[in-house]
């Protein structure tokens, strides 16, 4: 039996990716989807249009980096740090020492494990499992292998437990196999699922995925490998399944040390995980944050030209087929341009989401050929192997034997493993203007806050446009995208303003007590309803919350298409209606309107009643990275010199903002008080 299964059709499969990356839209019948799209709500429709039409246009711009070896290898720099960026990486965290320890060891006929952890940040353990020949010659350097878990639940004694024959088979045959516990199913128990059912848009904001915790430790983890006596520090490794697949790609796209990678079932595409809903079947630890709004093969793209065996089952419904088809066509052609044609390669098995024989063997072999040099048939991977099923778990170790803190008493007291989202990724240092610096400290925080926070946003937001006659309007903010003013627009008098009302639901209108206190009798009061409010709404379901993920996966967010919507019918106003253009907004919207008005210069000023007050509130308005650049007091200075009437029950929370707006010479633009903020 061949080692390596090719998919039936091959061929006409690269025509059809040729296609999709050319042309756009993949052929409906290669479309695998995973369960039927929303339709309950009455702006389902709409927004899952507008996430397939930006998930077509991001994943074209692959076709530029297929254009010449020349191209790729001048963009490689750049891209190797948004990379790391968009993992919570980049600048590179301090590798500080890991502090090892091996706190016991078993031993075999021919084998030996080691229980042990390392801090791959200080006061972040990773739990482990080492196997290694028992008998080896002395001074022999052994290839190594890290091998990165997937989602296997063991409770107490650590993912890694559920994966010990493949550390065994690879003892038996030579190797140094270092199995690491993820971050979410390891002796210390910590979370992956924040954005998916926890509520923890704050994520969003401090630019943290789980994703990334998992490439450093397994970064930290070659580290180690390469501080042992007994490892060949450039014959290493890295492979899992499922999350572990995941996991590989991320390691090996991040860490030029692995010289050969095998992903078993951790990667589709983006127009698997967002218009096909794939996004739906994982969880935080599978995505990074696509600020710089990435082609999604471009990530495996980053191994090339190293080894690399590419490993699915036809029948998985979180990793389907047409998406494999897509991946490894793509990587193919990047392999290609390098001359490296033989080192990529597939392998597709029959069934669903598993680790079966003969992926074993493929993987097995694959790695035998390029640390050892030996392309000899493997034919005992079913030795010592486990029955992974719940109700037979048939370990060949008793896996209460393989803990490394064998009791609670024995846990870290000091582990920050489960706040590890509250510190792995450091928030900006906050940054007031000095003296005469306020121009261009401002243009230092709007630069960066359109390169990492607005990225997806034109430099200059153009204005809505009338769709129709009809009252009150129908307007296009961007292709997609359909909204309804609540209001048909009637001019002030000369002396008036015209307030445009980011609404936070329903309930906000002209009439609302916490905004009539604060009009005078002239002004003229317009309701927005951004995207996903009112007539716009769409389906949400905690979890797994597909719109808001989806959202991230294109490099974006939906109140950053709030955004652009207060900005777009801003200006919208400001031609129709020749009058000053004030935005408002309360608690949430009040923030939406204030970036709203930071992108648009043609807004006069801002209203703003009971604004949320930090980023890392879970109420704030989600902006990818924002913590990264500043909070919302500090960003909000850079309205500065453009009046502001900011109502807030904490107005001590804004001193930051009255002193950019001193810093500006605008004291007496910004009104700052206390008063009745809600209904």
């Amino acid at each position: 039996m061949p080692v390596h299964l090719r998919f039936v059709g091959r061929v006409f499969s690269v025509l059809a990716t040729t296609l999709c990356i050319f042309a756009g839209y993949p052929p409906s019948a290669y479309s695998q989807e995973y369960g039927k799209p929303d339709r309950g709500q009455p702006g389902d429709a709409m927004i899952q249009r507008y996430l397939q039409a930006r998930t077509t246009q991001l994943e074209a711009s692959l076709a530029d980096d297929l254009a010449s070896l020349e191209t790729w290898r001048e963009r490689l720099p750049q891209y190797r740090e948004e990379y790391l960026y968009m993992l919570g990486l980049w600048p590179l965290p301090e590798k500080t020492p890991l502090q090892p320890r091996v706190t016991g060891t078993l031993e075999g006929d021919d084998y030996v494990v080691e229980m042990l952890h390392y801090q791959s940040r200080p006061r972040l353990y990773v739990t482990a499992n080492l196997y290694r020949p028992r008998h080896k010659q002395p001074g022999e350097k052994l290839p190594a292998v890290l091998y990165v878990c997937g989602h296997s639940g063991r409770g107490r004694n650590g993912n890694k437990t559920a994966f010990q024959p493949h550390g065994l088979w690879f003892a038996r045959h030579g190797y140094v196999c270092l199995v690491v516990d993820t971050l979410q199913l390891g002796e210390i128990a910590a979370v992956h699922h924040g954005t998916y059912r926890e509520n923890r848009w704050w994520w969003h904001a401090r630019g943290y995925t789980p994703a990334g915790v998992e490439c450093w430790n397994g970064v930290r983890g070659i580290d180690y490998l390469q501080s042992r006596d007994d490892v060949d520090p450039k014959r290493i490794a890295v492979t899992g399944i499922s999350g572990g697949g995941a996991a590989t790609f991320w390691i090996a796209a991040a860490d030029e040390r692995v010289s050969t990678a095998v992903p078993v079932s951790g990667m589709a595409d983006l127009q698997s995980y967002v218009p096909h809903r794939v996004v739906n079947g994982h969880c935080d630890c599978m995505f990074l944050y696509n600020t710089f709004q990435w082609p999604w093969a471009r990530i495996a793209a980053l191994a090339a030209p190293r080894p690399m065996l590419f490993v699915n089952s036809d029948q998985d419904p979180i990793f389907p087929m047409d998406a494999n088809e897509r991946i490894i066509n793509t990587l193919e052609r990047f392999y290609s341009m390098y001359g490296a044609g033989d080192q990529i390669d597939a392998v597709v098995s029959i069934g669903g989401h598993a680790y079966r024989q003969d992926i074993r063997q493929a993987a097995f072999r694959f790695i035998n050929i390029h640390l050892q040099g030996d392309p000899g048939f493997i034919d005992d991977s079913e030795v010592a192997l486990s029955d992974e099923t719940k109700s037979n778990p048939g370990h060949p170790i008793a896996p209460e034997k393989l803990r490394v803190f064998p009791t609670d008493a024995d846990l870290p007291e000091d582990e920050l493993n489960t706040s590890i989202d509250e510190h792995f990724v450091p928030i900006a240092e906050t940054t007031l203007p000095q003296g005469g610096g306020f121009e261009s400290w401002k243009e230092t925080k709007l630069k960066e806050l359109r390169r990492v926070v607005f990225r997806s946003l034109p430099e200059r937001i153009p204005a809505a446009e009338r769709l129709d006659d009809q009252v009150p309007p129908r307007l296009t903010t961007e292709p997609g995208i359909q909204l309804t003013l609540r209001n048909d627009i009637q001019a002030p008098t000369e002396a008036g303003r015209m307030i445009l009302l980011v609404a936070n639901n329903e309930d906000d209108a002209p009439s609302s007590e916490w905004l009539r206190t604060h009009l005078k009798p002239e002004d003229r009061v317009v309701v927005l309803d951004p995207r996903g409010i009112g007539a716009t709404r769409w389906t949400v379901h905690n979890p797994p919350n597909y719109v808001a993920r989806a959202h991230v996966l294109l490099g974006t967010t939906v109140d950053t298409g709030r955004v652009r919507d207060a900005a777009a019918t801003a200006r919208w106003l400001k031609q129709h209606t020749n009058r000053s253009i004030t935005l408002a907004g309360r608690g949430a919207a009040g923030l939406i309107a204030a970036y709203a008005a930071m992108l648009e210069p043609e807004v006069d000023g801002v209203l703003l009643v009971d604004p949320t007050t930090t980023h890392r509130d879970a109420s704030a308005p989600q902006f990818l990275n924002v913590l990264r650049v500043a909070d919302a007091p500090e960003l909000l200075g850079l309205l500065a010199p453009r009046p502001m009437k900011l109502v807030s029950n904490n107005a001590a929370a804004w001193r930051y903002t009255a002193v950019c707006y001193d810093a500006a010479g605008a004291q007496q633009q910004l009104s700052i008080g206390t008063g009745k903020a809600s209904q």
